[in-house]
């Protein structure tokens, strides 16, 4: 009962902290209280559906619907983000590419908020590929790790190679896709560019014999900017690209493959930064001016 008292009151204390930080911002037009406000809503929403994902992970395995585990935990973060924060992520899948099971699924990846994006993109029957020490964070880890999240070791390339065998046989016989963020981290960009890509979604998708799935984020630097304390609402657009067919590639192909893909986004990327800007999404004053203008991850 005491854990139950002092949970309720946390979160009580917790509710009740976020619109009064709106109100100081709306006073004293200071924006660094809206960012704490909304930071302290998407931790709380971070956590709670943390919570609810080790619940629905153990449940679902119960009855056999593991792999829905992350699916149904990101709709819920969606809806709960959505709710206290005001920010969306708008996906656009004109080619069906989310429908393609199994597949790698690769997106660009700007800030924390991309675990919105996940909420809001993620299809049946995926799982997330993630750096081995996120299994112990409090919460998100053992959701994670009871959702057939892949870990991968980076400081062990014989660890790495293993997981991705053993992730192209689940994605095989439990029909499962894999989404990954090539770039490795987060760009916090705050114009629309790409880090390099790191070549291992490529080797899986390669391995598995499995289409790959471009994933475009429009630059959103106006929503969220952490450098500069800025945390906004707003609806963010999504492209989901064509499917890339792997069929019949090798591991000869991974680097024109990488590419290729690479290229498609950075087109795509530009291309809808463009009209986060008129959306007020991205920052007009910090986009470069012309295509031939922009930065890309291997020139920075």
């Amino acid at each position: 009962m005491p854990f139950f008292s002092f949970l309720g009151a946390t979160l009580g204390s917790i509710l009740v902290s976020i619109p009064a930080l709106h109100a100081l911002a709306s006073v004293t037009h200071a924006p660094i209280f809206t960012f704490v406000a909304r930071s302290i809503a998407s931790f709380t929403a971070l956590i709670l559906c943390a919570c609810y994902g080790v619940v629905a992970s153990i449940v679902l395995r119960i009855v056999g619907y593991g792999g829905l585990s992350q699916w149904t935990t990101a709709r819920g973060f969606k809806w709960i983000m959505w709710a206290m924060t005001g920010v969306e992520f708008a996906v656009s899948d004109k080619f069906g590419g989310l429908k393609v099971r199994p597949g790698v699924i690769v997106g660009n990846h700007q800030t924390e908020l991309d675990v919105l994006m996940l909420g809001a993109i993620f299809p049946p029957y995926c799982s997330v590929m993630a750096k081995s020490s996120l299994k112990w964070v409090p919460f998100l880890g053992q959701f994670m790790t009871l959702s057939k999240t892949v870990f991968i070791n980076r400081s062990s390339r014989s660890d790495a190679v293993a997981a991705m065998s053993q992730a192209a046989d689940t994605m095989h016989n439990e029909q499962q896709s894999v989404y990954i963020f090539p770039e490795g981290t987060r760009s916090y960009a705050s114009t629309p560019t790409l880090l390099p890509f790191k070549k291992g979604a490529f080797h899986l998708a390669i391995q598995a014999q499995v289409p790959i799935v471009p994933v475009v984020v429009a630059n959103y630097s106006n929503v969220l900017d952490v450098k500069r304390q800025v945390f906004n609402s707003g609806s963010i657009p999504v492209s989901v690209l064509k499917p890339v067919k792997t069929k019949g590639l090798t591991k000869d192909d991974v680097d024109s493959l990488m590419k290729r893909v690479r290229d498609d986004m950075v087109e795509e990327l530009v291309r809808i930064s463009k009209h986060a800007e008129k959306q007020g999404i991205a920052d007009p004053q910090r986009a470069p001016q012309g295509v031939g203008a922009i930065r890309t991850g291997v020139d920075m």
